[in-house]
């Protein structure tokens, strides 16, 4: 059976994918900061607060951005189709 999608929550895909970015980017800031302490440079407290904070936000705004364009452009040309089918022993 094909099925169209239409539309997306701007809202809750934003907050779902912001969830998201924030788990992906704290053991990116960690490992981000270790050529720094092998170097025996300092490694900034406030940098590792800072990355998973901006990495979050900027994904929120981008994905509500995406979603709203998404939503413009299904409604002018029509949305992604996809083909679903009933799984096996189910």
């Amino acid at each position: 059976m094909k099925t169209r999608l239409v539309s997306i929550s701007k809202l809750q895909t934003a907050k779902v994918m912001a969830a998201l970015y924030l788990v992906i980017s704290i053991p990116l800031a960690l490992v981000s900061m270790i050529p720094l302490a092998l170097q025996g440079q300092p490694v900034s407290v406030v940098m590792l607060l800072l990355v998973p904070v901006l990495y979050t936000a900027i994904g929120f705004v981008f994905t509500f951005l995406g979603a709203w364009l998404y939503n413009g452009i299904a409604a002018r040309i029509g949305g992604i189709e996809f083909t679903t089918a009933t799984a096996k022993g189910e």
